[in-house]
């Protein structure tokens, strides 16, 4: 139940990281894509190291995305959170990346619980 609330609660950081990250990428480029980016990574590492599960980088950066791409589809209205421009693709491909690569990383304990045997 537990574990449960805190995969809801990462998957809105997601959603919140992504709609903060397409904001401040395209308003003060290219330092606000670096920072929109850091956010990306510190939530999905920070995600594998609070669960100690690879699903703790898994979900948020499956919400990101899923807001990253709607967010990039305009409205029939024309009006689109991004502007057509090198930095959203850039924040799509190297959030992305990040995503994965946090998934990927060798498992660690969850914080605050050290190894056993020493």
């Amino acid at each position: 139940m537990a574990r449960g609330a805190v995969y809801a609660a990462l998957a809105v950081l997601g959603v919140l990281v992504a709609a903060a990250g397409a904001l401040v990428q395209g308003g003060w480029f290219p330092f606000g894509l670096l920072l929109a980016l850091g956010g990306c990574a510190a939530l999905f590492y920070g995600g594998t190291r609070l669960t100690g599960t690879r699903a703790g980088a898994g979900v948020p950066a499956a919400a990101w995305l899923l807001s990253v791409i709607a967010l990039t589809m305009t409205r029939p209205e024309g009006d689109a959170a991004f502007p057509v421009d090198f930095g959203p693709y850039l924040f799509l491909l190297i959030g992305a990346t990040a995503g994965v690569m946090s998934a990927t990383l060798p498992q660690l304990p969850p914080r605050g619980q050290g190894r056993k045997g020493r």
